[in-house]
């Protein structure tokens, strides 16, 4: 009868060692979770700025305005009698 309790416990301690420990246990679902977790808050990132550059391309498809601003802010490009001011920040001493 003692044999069959320590076989008994020796068993429950293996079950608790894999539940904890082991591959595919406790441990590695933690592990798992918190990168489920990051690539979530990644692919939100990520779909925001594939809005936001959809947004763009729609933009420059529709007309010529779009690309007239692009090239005003990103180019400092101006038209033919045009006066470009240019108004930077004071320095802070």
């Amino acid at each position: 009868m003692r044999m069959f309790q320590l076989i008994l416990l020796c068993l429950a301690g293996y079950i608790q060692y894999k539940l904890w420990l082991g591959h595919n246990g406790i441990q590695d679902y933690v592990h798992i979770k918190h990168a489920v977790v990051e690539h979530k808050e990644t692919n939100t990132q990520l779909q925001k700025r594939n809005r936001l550059l959809k947004a763009d391309i729609d933009d420059l498809k529709l007309g010529l305005e779009g690309v007239e601003e692009r090239a005003r802010h990103e180019l400092d490009l101006i038209k033919k009698d045009e006066t470009f001011i240019r108004v930077l920040p004071a320095k802070q001493p």
